[in-house]
């Protein structure tokens, strides 16, 4: 009978059902008998929690609670021979944004592990596709350092590619070329706040993990998980540094903005300064009052010009002088 369709991958890490995908009771059975077997749930589809209460009954009811929990944060717990981990890996579903992460939730022991997903996560798929091939791990730690490295790995890779766009707005801001730019510093810095929200705890997770006493974490186990610690806090320091870096880019954006509006005030200040005085010669001499002087001269007019632009000189000239214009402005 094959398992109920929430059951979306299981396997038997080791002994003769390793690469076969397990019908429902052989699976129950490998996940109460010593040999180590993975099964892996999804956690929207209705049953699942029926499932794991009756015939999961054996874990610690603290367990069977994270396990199902809606709302999770990374983290780890140990509960007797066992831990509860719940880790979060990058949002590569169609349609969502990467740093939306998804949530892994895993109880392991020595002899079995049991995973829940509300969404798909890559990092399980892949997994699941190593373990068909019989290329999979072969026991509880080295699955759980498998599964790290895969989540830490992309993760790692997001943290660059978001690093590499920070450089090359950099550049845009500095070269003047920040037409939209805008747009995509506000965005960068949303995509920050939303991975780095999960990046801290899931650093002390793993450290957590590397300190933990559980009989399958053997000496090579921790040596590897430590080192995809250390990892993730070089990724949360990246991120920081990232976040600070965009908040630079926004202000230096604000302030070439206030630069560019000061500039053009500017000119519009110069222009009026040098036509209110036309506008009151224009505007005096263009009263209809009897006794206005140059009626009856035919030049007249010219001579008006005349003195126009040379009132527009001497105002250019003391301008000039007063370093308003010209001159380094």
């Amino acid at each position: 009978m094959p398992p109920p369709s929430f059951v979306l991958f299981a396997h038997a890490l080791s002994g003769p059902e390793r690469g076969n995908v397990l019908t429902e009771r052989s699976l129950l059975s490998a996940l109460r008998d010593d040999v180590p077997a993975w099964v892996h749930l999804d956690g929207k589809q209705s049953g699942a929690d029926e499932w794991i209460a009756r015939h999961l009954d054996y874990l610690d009811p603290q367990a069977i609670e994270a396990l199902l929990d809606v709302d999770t944060r990374p983290r780890m717990t140990v509960l007797g021979d066992g831990m509860i981990l719940i880790l979060r890996g990058m949002n590569f579903n169609a349609g969502e944004d990467p740093e939306d992460m998804v949530s892994v939730r895993m109880w392991i022991d020595a002899h079995r592990i049991v995973t829940i997903s509300r969404k798909r996560v890559m990092a399980i798929e892949r997994m699941n596709e190593a373990m068909t091939t019989g290329e999979g791990p072969a026991d509880a730690g080295a699955f759980l350092v498998k599964l790290v490295e895969d989540l830490t790995f992309n993760i790692a890779n997001f943290q660059k590619d978001l690093d590499t766009r920070a450089v090359e707005m950099e550049h845009q801001v500095i070269s003047g070329s920040s037409e939209g730019l805008r747009k995509q510093v506000v965005d960068m810095r949303l995509k920050i706040i939303a991975a780095r929200r999960f990046l801290g705890p899931q650093r002390d997770a793993l450290s957590a993990v590397g300190l933990a006493r559980l009989d399958f974490l053997d000496p090579p186990t921790h040596r590897e998980i430590q080192e995809e610690q250390l990892k993730m806090i070089r990724v949360v320091e990246d991120m920081d540094e990232l976040r600070d870096q965009a908040m630079i880019l926004r202000e230096e954006l604000s302030g070439q903005l206030s630069d560019r509006l000061n500039r053009n005030m500017f000119v519009l200040s110069i222009l009026s300064a040098i036509f209110l005085p036309l506008g009151f010669l224009t505007g005096l001499f263009g009263v209809n009052v009897g006794g206005l002087p140059g009626l009856e001269d035919r030049n007249a007019f010219l001579w008006l010009c005349l003195a126009m632009g040379a009132l527009v000189l001497l105002q250019l000239l003391l301008l000039w002088r007063l370093r308003w214009i010209g001159r380094g402005g």
